[in-house]
């Protein structure tokens, strides 16, 4: 019974025995994980400001890239510039079919002048055969000028326009205003509205000197008879 007893007590102290070891096991586990999460912690923080100041040299030495055009805009300038090139160059190109035949048509002029001249001198003689035939050859060439937009102007009894007539002389005209043409030497011609010869004509300087005096003579006379009839009237 002795034996039992003592036996129990063996055992029993190996049962606090093994819970003591177990605790501090336990107890060791503990310590050796917090210890190790302090150590990744502390080189964690340690090892940070070292990549910080890698990755912001990183972006200190990448070079700036160039702004990104404005391609729709690029487009609608360059769109806009060749429109206006294509309008610019339709427009030279008309101008140049139009008046291409200007210095033709004015080499031809003076072969019109001059028949004409001819029919001035032959007026007398209008129904000659071969007058007539002079007249046919003129005014098919005046048709055939038409046609291509040439047409001659009148300037007598109108006043000077430097830009279609060319004033060779000045002459007094009684009857013709100071300034205005009196005398057509060779007509002018245009071509589809623009200058294609200028006249050559003779501006009246007014009336001439004597007639002047006269007419202020003729003046004074008839306002004084004015006054005198007035006068008797009175």
């Amino acid at each position: 019974m002795f034996g039992r007893r003592k036996l129990k007590k063996e055992e029993e102290k190996k049962e606090e025995a093994k819970v003591e070891a177990e605790d501090a096991a336990s107890s060791g586990a503990g310590e050796t994980s917090a210890s190790s999460e302090t150590s990744a912690s502390s080189a964690t923080s340690a090892t940070s400001p070292s990549s910080d100041s890698s990755a912001s040299g990183e972006a200190a030495a990448e070079p700036e890239k160039p702004a990104e055009p404005d391609w729709k805009a690029l487009y609608a300038l360059t769109l806009a510039d060749f429109d206006n090139y294509k309008k610019r160059a339709a427009r030279d190109r008309d101008e140049t079919y139009r008046y291409a035949e200007a210095d033709i048509l004015g080499d031809v002029l003076p072969a019109v002048d001059n028949l004409a001249l001819a029919l001035d001198n032959a007026s007398d003689k209008a129904e000659d055969p071969f007058v007539k035939g002079v007249r046919l050859v003129y005014e098919t060439l005046l048709k055939s000028l038409k046609d291509h937009g040439a047409e001659p102007f009148d300037s007598v009894g109108k006043p000077l326009d430097t830009e279609r007539m060319e004033a060779i002389a000045t002459l007094p005209s009684p009857d013709v205003p100071e300034g205005v043409v009196s005398i057509e030497s060779k007509k002018g011609w245009l071509l589809k509205g623009k200058v294609l010869r200028a006249a050559q004509v003779v501006v009246s300087a007014g009336k001439p000197a004597g007639a002047k005096e006269e007419a202020e003579g003729a003046k004074e006379e008839k306002s004084g008879n004015d006054g005198e009839t007035a006068e008797s009237n009175g």
